[in-house]
């Protein structure tokens, strides 16, 4: 497997859906009971085939947090919550974290004031030279990454919006600084507080 995949296409950071999720996974379900929850009570509020697919992606992306990560989640203000979820997000995509910090880090650092689908396609096409299977993704596919990591850093409050693209410097919340400082991921934290 590469170093690099597609899966973030599935969807943005899905707070509503992310926070029943995360109540779910505290409960530490057997796959009998996830299954049940999914298909049976319709947890996501989605037709089937969606449901199993935004399902599976935000799983794999709190499955990168801890109980006290999910509890932000579930629990958490709105911007502890997405804060949260952009660590998980961080930790399941090396493509988004590269973005971060290789792209929207740099702007900030050079006080770009907006990002540009042309920034992309030059980020994307130097990770193919990392990592060859990028090389084999369709056009369509590219621009659905990107579309998503915009959404992403919309909801987060990293862009102003999906339409202008304007870089808003993040203020992470002294919650989610703390929980990356106690499970000792700087690097998670470097792609998200650019202010260090």
């Amino acid at each position: 497997m590469g170093l690099y995949n597609a899966e973030i296409s599935a969807g943005s950071l899905m707070l509503p859906e992310s926070r029943r999720i995360a109540r779910l996974l505290l409960q530490h379900p057997t796959v009998a009971q996830w299954n049940a929850a999914l298909k049976d009570e319709n947890l996501l509020q989605k037709n089937p085939a969606t449901a199993r697919r935004q399902a599976r992606l935000i799983r794999n992306r709190l499955d990168k947090l801890d109980d006290a990560g999910l509890l932000l989640i579930a629990d958490g203000d709105g911007e502890v919550a997405s804060q949260t979820l952009l660590i998980g997000a961080i930790r399941h995509s090396r493509l988004l974290a590269d973005f971060l910090r290789d792209v929207y880090g740099q702007d900030l650092r050079k006080l770009e004031l907006k990002l540009s689908h042309r920034q992309w396609e030059s980020f994307i096409d130097e990770r193919a030279r990392i990592d060859e299977a990028i090389g084999g993704w369709a056009s369509s596919t590219r621009d659905k990454l990107f579309q998503v990591i915009v959404r992403i850093l919309a909801e987060a409050k990293y862009l102003d919006s999906t339409r202008k693209m304007g870089l808003t410097p993040p203020l992470l919340h002294p919650t989610v600084i703390a929980y990356l400082k106690r499970a000792g991921d700087s690097e998670t934290l470097a792609c998200m507080d650019f202010r260090r």
